[in-house]
C-alpha cells in the first residue's frame, strides 16, 4: 500500500490530507470545549445544529463544485480553500456569542464541502492504474481512522499546558501546511478533463441522479443511516457527558474522543481480512445491528448504573469499530 508514496505528487497530496486532517481533530475538540464555555449544558444542541450546518453545506456546496470542478485550476483552488479554512480557525477563539461560530463553520465547512470532492478528483488523475488508485482509497480511509486516534490524543496533551483556545492555531497551522504542501506537489495548475457536459443544474445533479438510480446504493442510505447515528451520538454528546454530567477534565474529553477513535482504526487496520471471509453485505448489516444494540445497550446500562466513565469509554470503543 505504501509503495504509491513513491510518486511524488500524490506523496505531498497525501501528506497535506494527513496535516489538514489533524488540524481538522484538534479542530472538533476545540469547538466541543468553545461551545460547553458558551452554552454549558445546552452545549450539544449547539454541537447538533453545527453539525446540520456542516450537512447542509456539504449537500448545498459539494455538487455545485462538482458541476464546476473541471472549468477550475485545481492546484489554485485548493490552496485558496485551504487559506480559507485557516483564516476561519483563527477567527474562533474570538467568538464570544453562539451565533457567531454558526455563521463561521458554514465558512469553514463549505470550504471543506469544496476542497474534498476537489482533491478526490485529482487522485485518478495522478494514480490512473486502477490498483494504484484502489491503494490510495485505502491509504486516504486509513488516515481518517488515524486523525479519530491521534488528533484527540495530541489536543489531550497540548491542553495541559495551553487552553483549548490554543487548539484552533493548531488547526490553522494543519491547513497552512495542507496549502504549502499542495503548492509544492507537482500537480498541474491547469484545469482537470471534462467528464460531463449539459448545463448547470445536469452538472449539479448529475452525480446525485446517477446514486439515486443504482439500487445498491440506494440500499447502502439505510445502513449509513446507523452509522451516522453513532457518528453524531459521539460528536455531539460527548462533551456534555464528559464536562457537565461527569464534570471531568477537558483532557478527559480528548480522551474519550480517542477511544472512539481507536476502535475505528484497529477495524480499519483488520477490514481486509475480515472481508476475506464476510461478504461485504453480512459485514454491513452486522456492523448495523450491532450499532443499534450498542447504543440501546448503552442508553439501559446509564438508566440503571448511571453515566460512568469507564462505561462511556468502552462504549465509544465500540462504536467506533462498528462505525469503521
Amino acid at each position: 500500500m505504501l509503495g504509491i508514496l513513491s510518486d511524488r505528487t500524490y506523496r505531498h497530496l497525501f501528506l497535506a490530507q494527513l496535516v489538514a486532517l489533524v488540524g481538522t481533530g484538534l479542530l472538533t475538540v476545540a469547538l466541543g470545549l468553545l461551545a460547553f464555555e458558551l452554552a454549558g449544558k445546552e452545549a450539544g444542541q449547539v454541537l447538533g445544529i453545527a453539525l446540520a450546518i456542516k450537512m447542509v453545506a456539504y449537500i448545498a456546496i459539494a455538487p455545485v463544485v462538482g458541476a464546476f470542478s473541471s472549468r477550475l485550476p485545481r492546484k489554485t483552488f485548493l490552496v485558496a480553500l485551504d487559506i480559507v479554512r485557516a483564516g476561519v480557525a483563527l477567527f474562533l477563539p474570538f467568538v464570544t456569542e453562539v451565533w457567531q461560530i454558526y455563521g463561521l463553520i458554514f465558512v469553514l465547512q463549505s470550504a471543506s464541502a469544496a476542497f474534498t470532492p476537489t482533491f478526490q478528483a485529482s487522485i485518478p488523475d495522478i494514480l490512473p492504474d486502477e490498483e494504484d488508485y484502489t491503494k490510495a482509497l485505502s491509504l486516504s480511509r486509513l488516515a481518517y481512522d488515524m486523525e479519530s486516534l491521534t488528533s484527540p490524543l495530541i489536543a489531550a496533551a497540548l491542553l495541559t499546558v495551553i487552553s483549548f483556545n490554543g487548539l484552533f492555531a493548531g488547526t490553522a497551522i494543519g491547513f497552512a501546511g495542507s496549502a504549502i504542501l499542495v503548492l509544492r506537489s507537482g500537480l498541474a495548475i491547469g484545469r482537470a478533463a471534462k467528464f460531463h457536459s449539459g448545463g448547470v443544474w445536469a452538472r449539479t445533479s448529475h452525480g446525485m441522479v446517477m446514486y439515486l438510480k443504482t439500487p445498491r446504493l440506494v440500499g447502502l442510505l439505510a445502513v449509513t443511516l446507523s452509522a451516522a447515528a453513532a457518528g453524531s451520538m459521539v460528536t455531539v454528546n460527548t462533551v456534555v457527558i464528559i464536562r457537565e454530567e461527569l464534570a471531568l477534565s477537558q483532557a478527559a474529553y480528548a480522551i474519550t474522543l480517542g477511544a472512539y477513535g481507536l476502535g475505528s482504526m484497529l477495524i480499519a487496520l483488520s477490514v481486509s481480512s475480515l472481508l476475506r471471509k464476510l461478504s461485504d453485505r453480512t459485514a454491513l448489516l452486522a456492523a448495523s445491528a450491532f450499532l443499534t444494540g450498542l447504543l440501546a445497550a448503552l442508553a439501559a446500562l446509564t438508566l440503571l448504573m448511571g453515566i460512568q466513565w469507564p462505561i462511556i469509554l468502552g462504549g465509544w470503543f465500540c462504536l467506533g469499530a462498528a462505525y469503521s
